[in-house]
Formats: structure tokens, C-alpha cells, sequence
């Protein structure tokens, strides 16, 4: 697991020990518990906790400053429409791996499915195809299996 992983992994278990599912913490804190610079700490905010995978991101930058993450209460109907306004017509398999997390932190999908999904949409299962058309076909496959799956 890469660095970005365990910060995220750490703030989602951190939100949801908060009883309001809202977390208040201090870049540099957070960046001094992960031996990092805090740009790090911004890169992982803004990837991995944005509207479309379910939290409101709040900051205010400065000596006094913080990071405030809100986990969004959402239903699977709106998961999946988000998700679909997002998507378009190519993507990466970074992007499908950070959906199907927002899938099953929200237990709109199984690991089991996930795993399928990634396997189906991974590089390897397109690898005769270039670039261009393995993220087209990503998103095609990975468009159809939500629809079919949930």
C-alpha cells in the first residue's frame, strides 16, 4: 500500500469515529504524523474526498488553518447517477479504482463484484488495445456492470 492509500485509509477511519461523521484536523499535523509535505496531504484531499465519492472538503489555509471533511449521507441511486455524470465516455484505471471505493464504502457493491470489476476493466484484460481505446472500453465495461450489478 502506497503512502496516499494509508493517509487516505487513515482519515476515512478517523471521519468515521467522529460521531457527526466530520473530521477537523490541521495539515500539518497530519502531514508531521506521515513523515510528508503537506502538498502531499493536499493531493490526497483533493483526490480521494471529493462530492462524488461522498465528502464535503472545507479548508482554510494559514497558521490557524485546518481541513475540514464532512462524510455526505448518500443513497445508492445518487452514488451511482454522481458517478455516472462523471464518468463520460473514457477512464483511467485509477479512476475505476477509486469509484468502486466510494461503491463499497457506501455497500452499494460487494468486494467480490469490485474485484471483477477491476479484473474486467484492468489493463491486462485490455491489453491489446492502446491507451486510448483501453479508457474508452474501461468505461464502457465498467458503465454496464454498475447498471447490471446494482
Amino acid at each position: 500500500m502506497n503512502l496516499v492509500d494509508v493517509i487516505e485509509q487513515y482519515i476515512k477511519e478517523e471521519v468515521n469515529k467522529c460521531d457527526n461523521d466530520i473530521l477537523e484536523v490541521k495539515r500539518s499535523d497530519l502531514a508531521e504524523l506521515f513523515s510528508c509535505v503537506p502538498s502531499q496531504i493536499n493531493y490526497v484531499i483533493s483526490t480521494r474526498f471529493a462530492p462524488e465519492m461522498g465528502f464535503y472538503v472545507e479548508t482554510r489555509r494559514g497558521g490557524g488553518g485546518y481541513i475540514r471533511i464532512k462524510k455526505i449521507p448518500a443513497y445508492e441511486d445518487d452514488i451511482v447517477n454522481n458517478i455516472f455524470d462523471k464518468i463520460g465516455n473514457k477512464m483511467s484505471q485509477r479512476v475505476v479504482n477509486v469509484y468502486l471505493d466510494a461503491l463499497l464504502d457506501y455497500n452499494v457493491i460487494e468486494k467480490d463484484t469490485a474485484k471483477i470489476i477491476k479484473v474486467a476493466t484492468s489493463d491486462k484484460s485490455l491489453q491489446n488495445l492502446s491507451q486510448e481505446e483501453k479508457d474508452i472500453t474501461r468505461a464502457s465495461i465498467f458503465k454496464n456492470i454498475i447498471l447490471n450489478v446494482i
